[in-house]
């Protein structure tokens, strides 16, 4: 287990080097911060000192070498906007990406569980059509399009919801909520749907029921036990995505996340707090690759990382299997 660990930490290095470097220069193509941060009238002698003081001046290699040498010192430079340290601004507001990814996930689990059983217990049936089609246009809707529908009939038409912030108790956390959890549903109630049916038709549960057992705990008790790895391994990567695919969410709701604060240091150039937050971003999406493998070898022993390497495709044709359910 520890090999596997060490091998996957090591695929991931050159990535996430990859990405924190093409933000970097990605980022300094956005212009010139000092058009932002100072007056329209100010002269070429203030420009210079701006450069200088924030090291704008140097050649592009020589400022990435020593944002490298910043990051191996975990020490990821000032925000242009407010001095502030550029970890801490970022730290500060991961926690609120977190929290609403999390929450999003756990409701949108227990409703795919709940519909893709009960679209399962009758194959073909009504209820199975329905969820089926509900499945299908719940994974299509893109995420901005729903926020902004959800905008203009929940809170502007009928003034129910508010439209962004944090502050109002529950209510600020339906409509983003409900944007986000909306594909996760659609996903994992086609495969909570299809990892049913094959083991409802399973001997083991034939038995149970020759034996009086009810449908109820036959589905609770044996069949759902049994289908849920592949839901919970897809479940993993929709948390991955959602994590990563935030950013529109959160700006077009005003949630104090990750992705906001990526958008508002785009817009003003504020280049230390943007190459801080993908760096935790794409750390964290790393983490929870990690955490689904081990969660999903945990569920299955048959897919368990192994030094050898028949067992390691084996494991890798089992996620991919999965996979080519969603």
């Amino acid at each position: 287990m520890w090999t596997y660990l060490r091998k996957r930490i090591l695929q991931s290095a050159l990535p996430l080097v990859a990405v924190v470097l093409g933000v970097f220069v990605l980022a300094r193509l956005t212009g010139d911060p000092s058009k932002l941060y100072l007056p329209l009238n100010a002269t070429q002698q203030m420009r210079d000192d701006f450069a200088t003081r924030n090291g704008f001046d140097k050649p592009i290699w020589e400022q990435m070498g020593d944002y490298f040498l910043g990051v191996l010192r975990f020490d990821f430079g000032e925000s242009l906007r407010t001095g502030e340290s550029a970890s801490t601004m970022v730290l500060r507001a991961f926690p609120a990406t977190l929290q609403l990814a999390g929450a999003t996930m756990v409701i949108a689990i227990v409703v795919a569980v709940i519909i893709g059983s009960w679209a399962a217990l009758k194959p073909n049936g009504i209820a199975d059509r329905i969820v089926s089609f509900f499945a299908m246009v719940a994974a299509s809707v893109p995420d901005f399009w729903l926020a902004i529908l959800g905008i203009w009939i929940f809170a502007i038409t009928l003034g129910w919801l508010p439209t962004s912030g944090t502050d109002g108790g529950i209510s600020v956390w339906v409509l983003p909520i409900a944007t986000l959890m909306l594909r996760p549903v659609g996903v994992l109630a086609q495969i909570v749907r299809g990892s049913m049916v094959t083991v409802l038709g399973q001997p083991y549960v034939n038995v149970a029921r020759s034996r009086g057992a009810g449908q109820m705990r036959i589905v609770t008790h044996h069949a759902l036990r049994n289908a849920a790895a592949p839901a919970l391994t897809v479940a993993g990567d929709l948390t991955v995505s959602m994590v990563n695919g935030a950013v529109i969410v959160e700006t077009i709701f005003g949630w104090p996340g990750i992705g906001k604060l990526m958008i508002d240091s785009i817009l003003q150039r504020d280049f230390a707090v943007l190459q801080a937050a993908v760096l935790l971003t794409a750390l964290a999406i790393f983490a929870l690759n990690i955490i689904i493998d081990f969660g999903y070898a945990a569920l299955d022993p048959r897919v368990r990382p192994s030094s050898k390497a028949g067992h390691g495709k084996k494991a890798t044709s089992e996620k991919q299997e999965v996979a080519a359910h969603v």
